[in-house]
């Protein structure tokens, strides 16, 4: 395997694409075209989590196929070691919809790249989780947008997924802001508020500008077919977020795959081992949307 992390943007080295390209051995696979997961870790915006990064890349890789990892534009500089220190804001700009235009550049950059790198660029999944689940399906429903096409340039095909995976997606502002503020005193409720501030760059975001970014509202005709997966009591990304995407998504007729949990907390990645930091990240029920979404995936890229 070859890694090695690429500054997407000349001016921007907090964001970054790792590679994971398997070996073009001569014992097998001989300059084959492999299919290829790009990967955007959740954190809310405010960072991108470790856990939903290199483990899942890993995971990827060991079943054939070459991945990557962006870390995109997010709010915090750095995590400090001493907890009681404040995070170190980026520099540069980090708010919606800056982090879109990293992952669409990524996208164009592994095409680009293609035959260097023996990607079948007709074969790329985007596979983000929470923060990075709404990232993900505003590529998916965005990519032909005028928006991105003013900004990057064309062609607009760069930029389109070939599926998406989306695990326990951030989808709605407006409805989980609803849904948490009938908690109450909510234990979530400050962490929820930061991560507004880390989307939209201020307090107290209008229903809007909430709107606005919310994919459900870009889904058509042109959105690649989707797998989902979520818990049906996630504390802090409630389940109809998920809900209300697969509703666009059989209203627009595009094929795609729902699987609800009955338990888990949020942010469970691999939901073993591998990616856990504490017992309830160890969720043996969940690990299951690992095969799930091979053989979803194998199905949609023969």
């Amino acid at each position: 395997m070859h890694s090695k992390t690429i500054q997407v943007w000349p001016d921007r080295p907090d964001v970054t694409l790792t590679t994971y390209l398997l070996d073009d051995s001569p014992d097998f696979k001989t300059g084959a075209r492999r299919p290829a997961v790009l990967i955007l870790p959740g954190g809310g915006y405010l960072g991108t989590s470790d856990r939903e990064a290199e483990p899942i890349a890993l995971f990827f890789a060991a079943q054939g196929y070459h991945a990557f990892v962006l870390r995109y534009a997010v709010f915090f500089q750095s995590y400090p070691q001493d907890p009681s220190q404040p995070p170190e804001q980026n520099t540069f700009p980090s708010i919606f919809p800056q982090p879109l235009l990293d992952v669409a550049a990524a996208l164009r950059l592994v095409r680009n790249q293609a035959d260097q790198w023996l990607v079948d660029p007709e074969r790329i999944a985007v596979c983000g989780f929470s923060a990075g689940g709404h990232l993900a399906a505003s590529i998916g429903t965005q990519w032909n947008s005028r928006f991105l096409l003013e900004k990057l340039g064309g062609p607009a095909q760069d930029f389109r997924p070939d599926a998406l995976v989306l695990g326990y997606p951030m989808i709605d502002y407006v409805l989980t802001a609803e849904i948490h503020d009938r908690i109450p005193d909510n234990p979530l409720a400050d962490f929820l508020r930061l991560c507004e501030i880390a989307a939209f760059g201020h307090k107290e975001p209008s229903v809007a500008e909430k709107d606005q970014i919310n994919p459900v509202r870009h889904v058509s005709p042109d959105t690649p077919p989707t797998f989902i997966w979520h818990t049906a009591d996630d504390e802090l990304v409630p389940l109809e977020n998920s809900l209300e995407l697969a509703a666009a998504l059989k209203k627009a007729d595009i094929p795609f795959e729902f699987h609800v949990f009955s338990q888990g907390r949020h942010g469970l990645a691999l939901a073993d081992e591998r990616t856990a930091v504490s017992p309830e990240q160890i969720n043996p029920p969940v690990q299951v949307w690992t095969s799930l979404v091979l053989t979803w995936l194998k199905t949609r890229f023969q």
